[in-house]
């Protein structure tokens, strides 16, 4: 026997399985260190999915069947793109949005555009707790008791919690929204129909069509989810070396926000709209609607995921809006602060969730007029909040060698230019023809 040809495969094996085991181990180091950044991307991407939202994705499956399932790719694109640059702005720069925008234009543009998201916010923050409303109601539970409950709970949340604890409960509302697959599933849609109009454009000019293709825009990118984004970074201390991983947070939170939807639509389309019950005004109608057409079981998953998204929603809101308020006019702002640190954020956090529970309490409120206000404003405050990522984002004494590229840009001033004309038919709709607008 050759022992020298023997011993030349031993040492041989032996490489390969030392370059096996350090390959390994720096996958291990890179999945530890995503699992450490992710967060931030997945939560603002999916707490989107609220309950205005999930009314905009009911309205448009049950009134166009599969028809605007091809909107959800660019709208994909245009999520991400909008979201990375804020990811981008706070690993690089270890700021948040309202302190950049303070810093870098002064403290008139700042107030303004905290002033506006406020009060925009606020009406958000009362579709919120109108969809626990809705959900509850399903389960035969009085809005006055729930409604209450809800306010408690998600106050005591993040009262009492630091930014970790807050992140992995919001992690795990995240994971519930499965619900949604499974009563899509259990409505039995055609799969091929609504993967040809997933990848096939099926446009309309009709005004309705129109309207409920704009809502379905406005309620993806709403201005809340920048500040909320990149102060997420932010606070977990994300740096330049960690960016890689923050991109593939955003781009993840981005996709499967999207299949969120899309379930959501075709489990629509496949009961409401076959069965002929296009009338439908919000998403705790479309549950109840789901039951005799799909089974219990659907649509009470269907309502199930009504209520995590509204109660998930009610509260990221609050939070965000306190945090960009307070950042934007100089305040301590942060989960990782206590009380007695940063009184003006948790009483900011306070007055958004008592005000928003209460307004649903009210016997005769104007719900669906908050909604449209909530709708139009989110749609006026966002183009102005686009412009000043992107006016930040390509500042290289400000991000160095991380400002955007050419194609970035192109992508990034589409999306804006394309809200401002959306936003532009929302207010001539609302405010001129009259005609009920989806929520955002």
């Amino acid at each position: 026997m050759d022992w020298s040809i023997l011993k030349t495969g031993v040492e041989s094996l032996q490489n390969r399985g030392a370059g096996l085991q350090k390959r390994l181990r720096s996958l291990r180091r890179r999945l530890v260190l995503l699992l450490a950044v992710i967060g931030p991307g997945l939560i603002t991407s999916n707490v989107d999915n609220d309950a205005g939202g999930i009314t905009v994705y009911t309205q448009a499956g049950a009134q166009y069947g599969y028809t605007l399932l091809w909107a959800l790719i660019p709208m994909t694109i245009a999520l991400y793109v909008t979201e990375e640059m804020c990811a981008r702005m706070g690993v690089v720069t270890g700021k948040g949005l309202s302190d950049l925008i303070r810093e870098e234009f002064g403290f008139r543009p700042t107030f303004f555009v905290m002033i506006t998201g406020f009060f925009v916010d606020l009406a958000n923050v009362v579709a919120e707790f109108a969809g626990v409303a809705a959900a509850m109601q399903i389960f035969h539970v009085s809005k006055y008791v729930a409604v209450p409950l809800a306010a408690i709970l998600v106050w005591i949340l993040v009262i009492q919690g630091t930014y970790r604890q807050v992140e992995v409960i919001f992690l795990f509302a995240c994971v519930l929204y499965s619900s949604y697959v499974f009563s899509a599933v259990l409505a039995k849609p055609d799969w091929l129909i609504a993967a040809k109009y997933t990848v096939i454009p099926n446009i309309r000019f009709d005004l309705g069509y129109l309207i409920t293709l704009t809502g379905l825009v406005g309620t993806t990118i709403a201005p809340w989810q920048f500040f909320y984004l990149q102060a997420g970074f932010v606070e977990k201390k994300v740096g330049p070396r960690q960016y890689p991983q923050a991109r593939a947070d955003v781009m993840f939170g981005s996709v499967s926000c999207m299949v969120i939807v899309f379930f959501i639509i075709v489990c629509c389309a496949a009961t409401l709209w076959v069965s002929g019950q296009r009338d439908i005004s919000d998403a705790g109608q479309a549950a109840q609607s789901l039951i005799p057409l799909a089974g219990k079981w659907a649509g009470g998953l269907f309502a199930f995921g009504l209520l995590n998204a509204s109660l998930f929603a009610a509260s990221i809101l609050p939070l965000s809006t306190a945090h960009v308020v307070c950042e934007g006019l100089g305040f301590e702002a942060g989960l990782d602060h206590k009380f007695t640190e940063a009184p003006i954020f948790y009483w900011l956090y306070t007055v958004l969730i008592v005000v928003g529970a209460g307004v649903v309490l009210l016997p005769h409120a104007p719900l669906w007029k908050i909604l449209i206000f909530s709708q139009v404003g989110n749609g006026i405050w966002l183009p102005v909040v686009v412009i000043f990522i992107l006016l930040l984002v390509n500042r290289r004494d400000l991000m160095g060698e991380y400002v955007n590229t050419m194609t970035y840009n192109i992508v990034a001033w589409v999306t804006a230019i394309a809200m401002i004309v959306l936003t532009l038919i929302l207010t001539y709709t609302a405010f001129l023809q009259q005609t009920p607008l989806p929520a955002a």
